[in-house]
């Protein structure tokens, strides 16, 4: 459904929608914007020709009392329709609030007392990490507003901190009070003596034998922007970035002949969590919603030509509500870019020789966020034959602990010297609200087996598949199966391609597709309940948005997923999301210390039966100058019997 009511707010939005809620006395005299964007519309209402306002929607804080509110602004004309408080969780957390936390903490005596214990007096140099509360069963959060902290000692200004994890210390603080709740001290370890920095100077020497590599096109990128709308070769969707979600791509098209086909209404990461697998008492309470407690949008890094893209770059800035309602502008926030990747099909023919070889390019968005000691990059790819793939790149410095000599660490890897590594989780859930060539769609459970011997297979050798369809939210089991080779294909049953098979796209998980490793009585198992499953599949709703809920800061309700599908509702020949979880169990390697090599994560969306054939045969060969290297000549098809024959049409 492409129409702008669903775009990204304007600085001139944000500003209004601003205007509207201190007027109105929401969230005090010192009201926090936790998170500002567009409430989209109904899309039931759209297509029944509704007339729909254009609406915004805030998180807000009120950093007098801790109360949170939730507030609906009609755009069209700049009033409140909506404002509720907040009863189950609390506002994402405010980035001033990062800063707060220590210095609260670091002027409580008895944690200058617990560190003066460890050697520890020039406060200067300890490094404070604020965590949310929602795991910690003693903590009371009703009605108020609180985090937990991590401490960490630098040597200096740039040391690398979680090299230095001072051991034991636990604080507690009421973020709106000003009071330190609660100092525990767990008893010290000795803490590493040794620097752990990953910066040129202390990694030397550098390598020298890395040739240049330059990427060039002389003619400028192949796609064109029309304001939030991107169109390349045969694709056309449109792009914003949300303060909690991060990017977001509505109105995903593919132009078949001379018209575009929707697959996607809006694809985005709906929540995604870190929960860490230490049982000790300091420790067992750390997790982290990326998206909902802290927000992904408004942690996106202003990124570098040549460093975090490489190639011909278009980059779109994010324009966001800072935390005082007004605009506020991440430059450089969302890379696009063209990327070769290889072959995309080719056919030597071993008759005449002949060799035809079409290279793939893929169109790239992107942008990458900061949460602490993590890195996330989310790339959307998207590919000449209409197929999409989504990858995560996890990046960073790995969380740490310290540890006796010699003690063993049954929840972490050494790393250094009375240094270990936390075994943990990362679960990404994403929201796809699929429309495959139309919004009646029906979700069916692929699995491939082999045919029992007997009637219909005589010899053994036959290969079934077996379709499940998803006809309630509960149908299946909602798990991936490497030995199924198990995948959900999104149909529309109205639509068939010219063989009269009804037209898809088929979900295919990737590698890394843990689930929720947490137990009862945890309480990260039952506020990320969302992790329990790789796939869940539910009627479109227009309120159900984030896979944990909107408003997991504090909850320990289990909100979200789990609770939405309690009712089994309906998925047939309707409107329908899929969910999926992926997941990283991340045991750490001593190869991932000091700073740890990128890992991926990812999964694919495919055509399947969408078209009649393959989409991507008018992709052009390349030109044969551009596939050899100096001092090469052109290349020659060899048949078989070793004899050059036929011409190398393209590489």
């Amino acid at each position: 459904m492409r129409d702008p009511l669903f775009d990204a707010l304007t600085a001139d939005e944000i500003g209004r929608v601003a205007a509207v809620i201190r007027d109105a006395g929401v969230g005090g005299a010192r009201p926090g914007f936790s998170a500002v964007f567009t409430d989209e519309p109904d899309k039931h209402l759209l297509r029944a020709g509704q007339a729909v306002a254009r609406k915004a929607r805030a998180m807000i804080l009120d950093r007098d009392t801790g109360r949170s509110y939730d507030v609906v602004v009609d755009l069209d004309d700049d009033k409140m329709v909506a404002v509720a408080e907040v009863t189950d969780g609390s506002a994402p957390v405010l980035l001033e609030e990062f800063s707060l936390a220590p210095e609260l903490i670091k002027k409580d005596p008895r944690y200058v007392e617990a560190l003066a214990k460890r050697g520890i007096t020039d406060l200067s140099k300890v490094q404070i990490d604020p965590w949310g509360v929602g795991n910690m069963p003693d903590v009371p959060v009703d009605g108020r507003r609180m985090a937990g902290s991590v401490s960490y000692y630098r040597e200096f200004p740039e040391d690398n901190g979680y090299a230095h994890p001072i051991e034991g210390v636990l604080a507690v603080v009421d973020l709106v009070s000003g009071e330190v709740v609660a100092v525990h001290d767990f008893g010290g370890r000795p803490m590493n003596p040794e620097l752990c920095n990953y910066t040129p100077d202390a990694n030397q020497p550098m390598r020298t034998d890395v040739a240049p590599l330059e990427i060039t096109q002389p003619e400028g990128v192949g796609f064109q922007l029309d304001g939030p709308e991107l169109t390349w070769q045969k694709w056309r969707f449109r792009i914003g970035m949300h303060p909690l979600e991060g990017l977001v791509l509505h109105a995903v098209e593919y132009r078949d002949g001379d018209a575009y086909r929707s697959i996607m209404h809006r694809g985005s990461l709906a929540e995604m969590v870190v929960p860490y697998g230490d049982p000790a008492s300091e420790h067992f309470w750390r997790s982290a919603f990326d998206v909902g407690e802290y927000g992904l949008g408004k942690l996106a890094n202003p990124l570098r030509l040549g460093c975090d893209c490489l190639g011909e770059i278009v980059y779109l800035d994010a324009v966001l509500a800072g935390e005082d309602g007004e605009p506020t502008t991440i430059e450089n926030a969302i890379c696009i870019h063209e990327e070769d990747d290889g072959i995309l099909w080719k056919h030597t023919d071993w008759v005449t020789g002949n060799v035809d070889v079409r290279r793939s390019r893929r169109l790239v968005v992107s942008f990458i966020a900061t949460v602490g000691n993590y890195h996330y990059g989310f790339f959307w790819y998207f590919y000449q034959d209409a197929s999409i793939q989504v990858e995560i790149k996890l990046l960073g410095i790995v969380q740490t602990r310290a540890v006796e000599e010699g003690e063993h660490a049954p929840h972490g890897t050494p790393i250094g010297q009375n240094l270990v590594a936390t075994y943990h989780q990362h679960l990404f859930s994403f929201r796809l609200d699929m429309e495959v060539d139309g919004w009646q769609n029906t979700v069916i459970q692929n699995d491939a087996y082999g045919v029992p011997v007997g009637p219909e297979n005589p010899n053994g050798n036959a290969i079934g598949v077996r379709r499940t369809v998803i006809g309630t939210e509960n149908a299946g089991d909602g798990v991936t199966d490497t030995q199924s080779s198990r995948n959900w294909t999104v149909v529309n049953p109205g639509r068939t391609n010219r063989w009269g098979v009804p037209v898809g796209y088929k979900f295919l998980p990737g590698w890394s597709s843990a689930t929720m490793l947490a137990q009862d009585p945890s309480l990260i198992a039952k506020r990320a309940g969302f992790g329990t499953r790789n796939m869940w599949v539910t009627p479109y709703r227009q309120s159900e948005m984030r896979s944990a809920g909107d408003y997991p800061n504090q909850s320990r309700s289990g909100d979200g997923l789990p609770r939405w599908t309690r009712e089994n509702r309906p998925t047939e020949d309707t409107d329908v999301v899929l969910w999926h979880t992926l997941g990283v169990t991340h045991i750490p390697r001593a190869e991932d210390w000091p700073v740890m090599p990128v890992e991926k994560a990812g999964f694919h969306l495919l055509p399947v039966n969408f078209f009649d054939k393959n989409p991507a045969l008018d992709v052009p060969p390349t030109e044969a100058k551009r596939c050899h290297g100096p001092g090469s000549g052109p290349h020659v098809a060899v048949s078989p019997a070793g004899v050059g024959r036929g011409s190398y049409r393209s590489a």
